[in-house]
């Protein structure tokens, strides 16, 4: 028999996140970021529960071809741009709509003149500091970009550094809308922050992500509560051993958890190799929460390789073979990374290739996109 652990990604989810972005942003078209092999959920398991969006946005050339590969012929985002020189033909090849953020970029198309006409992102630095063309310098490189003959349409573009805190978004989108004034052309801003809660920056696209996967993009589960999100990945895994303790018996490396009463400790078949944060606490005032038999209850002592440690005070009837939920469903992703100290997303991202992976799927398994990965 295989190691009890498993995680599933649920199709008809990112279907609801979907809407829920759309219901958010009525007037705007969707690129559905797909980046990190679609925050770690997988591009091909993904692509049915999100194919009703508009458009796919990414960052790897090699996913873009797997997405026009799984039948997609809608637009396709580079969200960083071309790399390479050579990157132009692929441009070209399969229809690719490329952000421009750099010199260097833009000389790659003036020095290439493919035929085109390319569709072009060009981004604007208001603030993030990482990516994207100062303001002062925009409307310049906006009309260099025009002049070529192998660019056709140009969205204007920046992305938000504080959509999800109280800093807001005001200060950079009066950058934005200062620096793009009587420019024609139409404009992407909204992450999934702004697509959320700051409804001046939905223009013509907007571009959710991690509340697709239905985590919160500020980490804090209550931050979306009523809003119909629902977990689109669960790591579900069992006990294999269970431990009674006395009071002063330790657990795990470290001795990091120790036992003030007598009581019962689960084993599961889950740890850092799998992709469970190792920085998860097991002790103190906010160990991370786990669910056994569908109770909740918390994890005791260090995450090690293989297996993690949970308290089963809470669930008297727990035995070997009795199932666990590491995060998804009954149990916000969120809420075990705020005990990690992280995000969801990194969760997300960081589930090894190692853990077996099954899709709940939206449609018939003929339809595409209900490959497995």
């Amino acid at each position: 028999m295989p190691r009890p652990i498993h995680a599933v990604v649920h199709q008809p989810a990112l279907a609801n996140n979907l809407e829920v972005a759309r219901r958010c942003a009525p007037d705007s078209r969707i690129w559905a970021v797909i980046k990190a092999n679609a925050y770690g959920h997988g591009i091909r398991r993904a692509f049915a529960g999100l194919r009703a969006a508009d458009g796919f946005g990414l960052l790897d050339l090699d996913e873009a071809v797997l997405l026009r590969d799984l039948g997609w012929q809608g637009p396709v985002l580079l969200l960083e741009g071309i790399f390479q020189p050579q990157d132009v033909a692929l441009l070209e090849q399969y229809r690719l709509t490329t952000v421009l953020h750099s010199e260097e970029q833009l000389r790659m198309l003036e020095l290439a003149r493919p035929k085109g006409p390319l569709a072009v992102q060009l981004k604007m630095n208001t603030g993030m500091n990482r990516l994207g063309f100062h303001p002062d310098q925009y409307r310049t490189i906006w009309e260099r970009a025009r002049a070529l003959s192998c660019v056709g349409s140009i969205v204007h573009m920046t992305h938000f550094s504080d959509a999800d805190s109280p800093r807001g978004i005001e200060h950079q989108l009066a950058v934005f809308d200062a620096a793009t004034a009587n420019l024609p052309g139409e404009a992407s801003l909204a992450n999934s922050a702004a697509t959320l809660w700051h409804p001046k920056a939905h223009r013509a696209w907007v571009r959710p992500g991690v509340m697709l996967y239905g985590a919160a993009p500020t980490g804090r589960q209550a931050d979306v509560e009523g809003m119909g999100l629902q977990p689109a990945m669960s790591l579900q895994s069992e006990l294999i051993s269970v431990q009674d303790l006395q009071p002063g018996d330790t657990v795990g490396y470290g001795s990091l958890y120790t036992a003030e009463r007598p009581m019962r400790v689960g084993v599961v078949a889950c740890g850092y190799a799998d992709g469970y944060p190792r920085h998860a606490a097991g002790w103190g005032d906010k160990p991370a929460p786990v669910l056994v038999d569908g109770v909740r209850t918390r994890l005791v002592g260090r995450v090690s390789m293989d297996m993690l440690c949970v308290d089963l005070t809470p669930c008297p009837k727990a035995r070997v073979g009795s199932p666990v939920t590491l995060w998804g469903q009954g149990l916000p992703i969120d809420d075990v990374a705020e005990a990690s100290g992280t995000v969801g997303y990194e969760l997300m991202c960081a589930l090894a290739p190692r853990v077996p992976t099954t899709v709940a799927m939206l449609t018939a398994p003929d339809q595409p996109g209900n490959t497995g990965d």
